[in-house]
């Protein structure tokens, strides 16, 4: 995810020359956020089942204070980066969903026939483009549209569904498994500072290009 932002940031400033490679621009973006939105699904799932009675009041609060920091996005963007205003990121869905994760999370497999449905419904939505602008969250993309970060519920809801769905399985599965190396500790370090790293890890970017000479946005 680092790595794919950093190198939008780069080809919109242009600063480098990136060939069309349907791989890396399209593949590559979709794959990190499907593995990330899947994972994040699994992980509500675990949350769920290790304090069911609290889960809807902590989720709620994650709300709360995911669309704070969505806010703080979309401001960001609008200054620095005008022509790709994040205006429903991956933090706006994940905002967006922590209100709607406690009415799924209870349903098995409801939620696989739904996730598969709904990814199904924004696949066909991706190839439209529609007049008004106002259900651009759900995934009814407006005529000339631009943003560097868009995740509309369909299909990417869908995914999360899915992650719900397998979470059982997944726990299930590594149960027993013990993960004790310096490699495992890293990555649990990354886990579990998930959200400081996405929040960060564009303005310093943005910096480094300013202090180095590479960029002036004044």
């Amino acid at each position: 995810m680092v790595i794919f932002n950093y190198s939008v940031t780069l080809r919109y400033f242009g600063l480098i020359n990136a060939r069309p490679d349907p791989v890396y621009w399209t593949i590559f973006p979709v794959s990190i956020a499907s593995i990330f939105i899947f994972i994040s699904g699994a992980a509500a799932f675990s949350s769920f089942q290790n304090n069911k009675e609290n889960f809807s009041k902590r989720y709620f609060k994650r709300g709360g204070k995911l669309l704070f920091f969505a806010a703080f996005i979309t401001l960001f963007t609008s200054v620095f980066l005008p022509g790709g205003t994040i205006y429903f990121g991956i933090l706006h869905f994940f905002a967006f969903t922590s209100f709607l994760v406690p009415l799924f999370i209870r349903y098995d497999k409801l939620n696989l026939f739904s996730g598969l449905l709904i990814i199904y419904s924004g696949i066909y939505l991706q190839i439209k483009e529609f007049s008004f602008p106002y259900l651009f969250w759900l995934g009814f993309i407006p005529e000339n549209f631009s943003t560097f970060d868009y995740f509309p519920l369909l299909p990417w809801l869908g995914m999360l569904l899915l992650g719900i769905y397998s979470g059982k399985w997944i726990i299930e599965t590594t149960a027993h498994m013990k993960f004790r190396s310096k490699l495992a500790s890293i990555f649990l370090f990354l886990g579990k500072n998930s959200l400081t790293i996405y929040l960060i890890h564009q303005p310093l970017l943005i910096f480094l290009l300013m202090v180095s000479g590479f960029r002036t946005f004044w």
